[in-house]
């Protein structure tokens, strides 16, 4: 795994980052997004895209959001390498703490 999308996400999807991505590997769950950990090619262009910062090399992601690194990963068990997020679009596959977890509430 390279980049991981961790909490300031849930919630928001803001998607600038999708934009950004050159390979097409950041993937929208219902309730966040995903970065495909075997489809990144590591380049950084979707972290300082990022309006809540919720984007981490995997190395750096904050102790408090270390989940987010296997629920990233998570996402991916049963959807595989599908090689685009645009061929997939929304998937309900988010992992179940993210799925049971209340809902995040953000600055505007």
């Amino acid at each position: 795994m390279t980049y991981v999308i961790a909490e300031p996400c849930v919630d928001l999807k803001d998607k600038a980052c999708i934009e950004e991505c050159p390979v097409d590997c950041i993937y929208e769950g219902a309730r966040m997004l995903y970065i495909h950990p075997d489809e990144c090619v590591d380049c950084g262009a979707c972290e300082p895209v990022c309006p809540v910062e919720a984007i981490y090399y995997e190395d750096d992601v904050p102790d408090q959001w270390s989940q987010y690194t296997k629920a990233n990963a998570d996402f991916f068990e049963e959807l595989g390498s599908p090689g685009g997020a645009s061929k997939v679009g929304l998937t309900e596959a988010d992992p179940e703490p993210i799925k049971s977890m209340a809902p995040v509430e953000h600055d505007e």
